[in-house]
């Protein structure tokens, strides 16, 4: 790891992506004491400036480090099976009426000790860190009871321990109908409510709670009683919502004041205008898009018309979106639902780190937290342009170099 005992660095002439847009000219960046403390365009710079620091490298594009706000990291097991025969036809709705999807990962999940969970997620957030993340949201749900949706959330903390990354933690227990509750969905939502949510935050493991509204999964009036015993609790709220139809999850979450609502492909323009009254932020998800085969996009015109921060994130998880490559996710957002490379990288840095409630992260300016990546590239556009791995030069930590290439 690179640094010195000030813990000054500084990057000369590198083109500058601040987390909203390309500045217009090469600039000079320094880091001290884990935070952006100075930009200087490179003409003006004064080699006087830079006594008492390390050069840390030159050229370049420097990007903020990447925000991954939606995954589905700590899991058991895998769903190649289903991969195959989606590909023959069977739906994913199919899939999991029939108890495979979500279920088959909980019952691989809570078969898991919190050891083999480390073991198992490990180098899928390696696979994060070397595209460039610095910061990870984790989200439980596939334990689903009361004793694993707690486990899940353990190892979610304890990889954060592990690895030079920000780890965020979501409570999903609202993810699926457990097999012992079919029938009582209502018996269910009253654990979630009345056990896991108390529990999460009192031990505290959760940072926010989501729910997953869906014909599938909860009625918009079960996730609301989520919403209110998440706040009560003092935790942020998010939504898996309008995935696969509209039931207004989206203006729902947006009411009780979410963070974000995530998938939103059946979006509508009134949950649209519920979230820009609210300032909740959208997060697209085209990993599982194109795993499924989806035709519905989100509504990205809406979106723009309204001002809806457009966050991207991995969706990384074992059957929808078993991708764990972040500046994909930029490539296909452009591809599928026409971002420009720009609102892509926005989408994966400040927009994420708004989406989830860290405005200070996702940007470089100066006082903010120094999560940086330096990648050999010519433009940020070559981010989302070509799917390309080992592209990163450097990712800086809290100020601290930890990986070079």
């Amino acid at each position: 790891m690179l640094s010195t005992a000030s813990g000054r660095l500084l990057w000369r002439e590198v083109t500058l992506f601040d987390g909203q847009q390309q500045l217009p000219e090469p600039m000079a960046v320094l880091v001290e004491q884990g935070r952006v403390a100075a930009l200087w365009a490179e003409k003006d710079f004064d080699p006087v400036l830079a006594v008492g620091t390390e050069e840390a490298g030159r050229g370049g594009v420097m990007t903020p480090g990447l925000v991954d706000c939606h995954t589905h990291l700590v899991y058991a097991g895998d769903r190649a099976v289903e991969f195959e025969q989606r590909l023959q036809g069977v739906s994913y709705e199919q899939i999991a009426r029939a108890g495979g999807g979500i279920l088959s990962t909980v019952r691989a999940t809570r078969a898991a000790t919190e050891d083999e969970l480390i073991a198992a997620s490990l180098p899928r957030l390696d696979a994060l860190l070397a595209d460039g993340v610095t910061t990870v949201e984790i989200k439980s749900g596939y334990g689903l009871t009361l004793e694993d949706e707690l486990k899940m959330l353990r190892v979610a903390r304890r990889l954060g321990t592990l690895r030079p990354v920000r780890v965020v933690t979501t409570l999903l227990g609202a993810h699926a109908l457990p097999p012992e509750y079919v029938g009582n969905s209502d018996g269910y939502i009253d654990l979630v409510c009345q056990q896991m949510i108390p529990a999460a935050a009192q031990q505290g493991l959760a940072d926010a709670v989501d729910v997953f509204c869906e014909g599938i999964a909860f009625s918009p009036a079960q996730c609301e009683r989520v919403f209110q015993a998440a706040i009560a609790h003092g935790l942020a709220i998010k939504a898996h919502a309008e995935q696969l139809s509209n039931l207004g999850g989206s203006a729902l979450a947006a009411r009780y004041g979410a963070l974000s609502v995530d998938h939103i492909e059946y979006l509508d323009e009134a949950g649209v205008r519920a979230m820009a009254e609210s300032g909740t932020a959208a997060v697209l998800l085209p990993g599982a898009f194109h795993v499924l085969r989806e035709t519905q996009q989100p509504p990205i015109a809406l979106l723009r018309q309204y001002g809806i921060p457009m966050a991207l994130a991995s969706d990384a998880n074992p059957g929808t979106s078993p991708i764990c490559l972040p500046t994909l996710m930029a490539n296909l957002a452009c591809t599928f639902f026409r971002l420009t490379p720009t609102e892509a990288l926005a989408g994966m840095t400040a927009h994420a780190a708004y989406a989830l409630g860290h405005k200070e992260l996702g940007r470089i300016a100066v006082g903010a937290p120094a999560d940086l990546c330096l990648w050999d590239v010519r433009h940020p556009a070559e981010l989302a342009y070509a799917i390309q791995a080992g592209r990163l030069r450097q990712r800086v930590f809290a100020g601290v170099v930890t990986y070079v290439r």
